[in-house]
């Protein structure tokens, strides 16, 4: 292992740093349907679901957030999915993600090199050409 894959604590001015303002919240009910259709589970607690929510809302804010640290380093001014691939490629905290990204391709290399056949965005059907 590398030194660049040990974990780094996060310092205590990023503790304190205030989360971005989020107008989208999760649907409680909904979460709450999910977690009763497990027949394991019984009664859930009113706010259990609202806990859940917010967990969901911060795995989503430091998930983008890392996919678009990703994109700009790449100079990208979209996120793709190759970005959110390497975002989980390269945070320990989303290791368990990794073998769900692992269908996805990577990012092309910026460079002069073109693509390999079949591979890359032009891989659909030609386009007719009028004339």
């Amino acid at each position: 292992m590398d030194a660049s894959d040990e974990y780094v604590p996060p310092t205590s001015n990023q503790l304190q740093q205030p989360l971005p303002i989020i107008k989208t919240r999760f649907p409680v009910a909904r979460i709450k349907k999910i977690m009763q259709a497990d027949d394991d589970i019984g009664k859930v607690a009113q706010a259990t679901p609202l806990v859940v929510a917010k967990a969901l809302e911060l795995f989503m804010i430091s998930l983008v957030q890392e996919s678009c640290n990703q994109a700009r380093m790449r100079n990208a001014k979209r996120v793709s999915p190759a970005h959110l691939k390497q975002a989980v490629l390269s945070t320990e905290q989303f290791d368990f993600l990794a073998e769900t990204v692992g269908k996805y391709p990577d990012a092309v290399a910026v460079s002069g090199e073109k693509p390999e056949p079949g591979t890359g965005p032009g891989r659909g059907r030609r386009r007719k050409v009028v004339e």
